[in-house]
């Protein structure tokens, strides 16, 4: 009788362990959908007008419930001149400290350029956009952007490398 109480004591417990063992692993994941529920937020701190022909700082502040982000899963710079969307080019966005991504670029003539922040954080991606005024262009040449915000299937392929500083 006594072996018994105690085989059915022992198994208890190993139901027991167990059941906890999924609790914690349900409560991991109800964190990660609760955080992934609250908006990520990106902030484009790159000035709104720069010079040509030096090097910028495309620079991104990452947060969530105004924390930082440190652990997103990219943060990419797309940059295009007013009117050429087609010919953007790709940054890859580092961390530098604090929810801080950036990427260093140089505009090599005078022109109105855009940007979008593609950022996928948490489950969740959101791509801010930016208009950078370079130099001081002519604006009577400037082609009108009509990028909606939209992304078609061509501009899905995001994994073009950085092209040549001077294709801008």
């Amino acid at each position: 009788m006594k072996k018994a109480f105690i085989s059915v004591a022992i198994i208890a417990g190993v139901l027991a362990g167990c059941n906890n063992a999924d609790t914690s692993k349900n409560d991991d994941t109800s964190k990660n959908a609760s955080q992934s529920a609250i908006e990520v937020k990106v902030d484009i701190q790159t000035p709104d007008h720069v010079n040509a022909k030096k090097d910028i700082e495309l620079v991104a502040h990452v947060t969530q419930a105004d924390k930082a982000v440190d652990d997103a899963d990219e943060v990419k710079f797309e940059v295009w001149e007013s009117g050429h969307r087609d010919k953007s080019e790709i940054l890859m966005g580092e961390l530098d400290k604090d929810g801080v991504y950036k990427a260093t670029t140089k505009f090599s003539h005078d022109g109105v350029y855009y940007m979008y922040a593609h950022t996928t954080a948490r489950g969740l991606h959101v791509m801010p956009k930016k208009k950078i005024t370079v130099g001081k262009p002519d604006l009577s040449k400037v082609k009108e952007d009509k990028d909606d915000g939209k992304m078609d299937m061509n501009m899905m392929d995001m994994d073009h490398s950085k092209k040549d500083e001077d294709d801008h």
